[in-house]
């Protein structure tokens, strides 16, 4: 538990994903009856901010108040926008991600409240 959460460039967009749809997604390609190369991804983004943003809202604060922009943490050859087509794996093997990035994300913060809060009532 900090006060501060150093960050680099909080503008970057990323494909953000659940790794049990992943792993669903790997079942199907693994059993499909053709050899076949297939793009797992959600084919939505969100940036750094936009999850700094969701995570902080979801913990009544502004994000704004912890956050600071270190150098050290920005990268060199930055890709600013990743997004992955996973139309073909959609189409043929009938794929679909059930987690959406709020629910990937919720679901991370309330296991980690859940830590905290066992922590703190077991002292």
């Amino acid at each position: 538990m900090q006060n501060v959460l150093e960050l680099g460039n909080i503008d970057s967009q990323r494909d953000w994903g659940h790794s049990k749809d992943y792993v669903k997604a790997m079942h199907l390609i693994v059993n499909y009856k053709y050899s076949e190369d297939f793009v797992v991804a959600t084919g939505a983004t969100k940036s750094v901010r936009e999850l700094c943003y969701y995570v902080f809202t979801k913990l009544e604060m502004k994000y704004e108040d912890h956050i600071i922009f270190v150098d050290k943490f920005k990268r060199p050859d930055e890709l600013k926008y990743l997004k992955g087509d996973c139309s073909k794996i959609k189409e043929i093997l009938k794929w679909e991600p059930e987690y959406t990035f709020e629910t990937l994300v919720g679901e991370m913060i309330d296991y980690w409240l859940n830590i905290y809060k066992n922590e703190s009532t077991s002292r």
